[in-house]
């Protein structure tokens, strides 16, 4: 247990009548990447908001670090925050702030006597990490193109130097070469920094690409968590038709090509 830095057991969520989770079991391990893949309407947002305390569940419990992060005293809470960073959809960024400014914003919140100077030295080392061109920073959400307002939330979500991210839907909307360059630079953010990842997307190959693990969410609760192959080998419908269909197969050569390029070079080069 040393090794899962998210627990969740028997979680239950609902919204009057309808159910979304019902007894959902997770497990994170620190250091991985585990993508979080289901059907629309199967609670991927709700769960990810439900274990950094946006949500309330009906019942069930959360535990991150390995203390529980439901029913907490305020402090406890903002200790364990400081060591989390999320992307939420679309990068939800505040349009009236600069990119600078934007990542400036947990910083002022967590430590409100920081420095300007070294806010601002902060925020532009940031924005560089993340790919960003240092004149990024003095402009507004307004004036970058969608991946590049991800990337800009995604500078925010590491301002304080986070242990655990929270990525959800990180790539939607954006082309295959904009997709797949988040993706490079989540991987190489998730090794150089020592991040745990928690990851929802609907991006196959984000799934292949990048994660170490994969949880599917059907029927109410997590069915399956495994390696992409350990899930080729179940005869779950949903998981089949997920993993199998066209666009399955498609990711899957794409996969297995990236594999074996390196490969044919080294040949080459003997």
């Amino acid at each position: 247990m040393a090794d899962t830095i998210i627990s969740v057991r028997g979680l239950c969520t609902s919204f009057g009548e309808q159910i979304v989770h019902d007894g959902l079991n997770l497990d994170v391990r620190r250091g991985e990447i585990l993508g979080v893949v289901g059907g629309s309407g199967t609670g991927k947002s709700v769960l990810m908001r439900s274990i950094i305390g946006l949500q309330n569940p009906d019942a069930g419990d959360v535990s991150v670090f390995g203390s529980s992060t439901l029913r907490r005293e305020d402090h406890d809470s903002v200790e364990t925050r400081r060591r989390w960073g999320v992307l939420f959809q679309g990068g939800a960024l505040f349009s009236t702030l600069t990119v600078a400014e934007n990542v400036q914003v947990p910083l002022r919140e967590f430590y409100p006597g920081l420095d300007q100077a070294l806010l601002d030295e902060i925020a532009a080392y940031k924005v560089v990490m993340t790919g960003l061109p240092p004149d990024a920073g003095p402009k507004y959400p307004a004036e970058l193109s969608g991946g590049m307002r991800k990337r800009a939330g995604l500078a925010r979500a590491l301002a304080l130097d986070p242990e655990l991210l929270f990525l959800d839907e990180p790539t939607a909307g954006l082309d295959p070469i904009g997709a797949a360059g988040f993706d490079d630079l989540t991987r190489a953010l998730q090794q150089t920094l020592g991040l745990t990842v928690f990851l929802i997307t609907h991006d196959l190959d984000t799934l292949y690409a990048i994660c170490d693990r994969v949880a599917v969410l059907a029927d109410r609760r997590v069915i399956a968590v495994g390696t992409i192959e350990e899930l080729l080998a179940l005869d779950h419908p949903w998981i089949q038709s997920y993993f199998r269909g066209p666009r399955g197969r498609a990711a899957t050569a794409s996969a297995v090509g990236h594999r074996a390029a390196p490969s044919a070079k080294q040949g080459a080069g003997h």
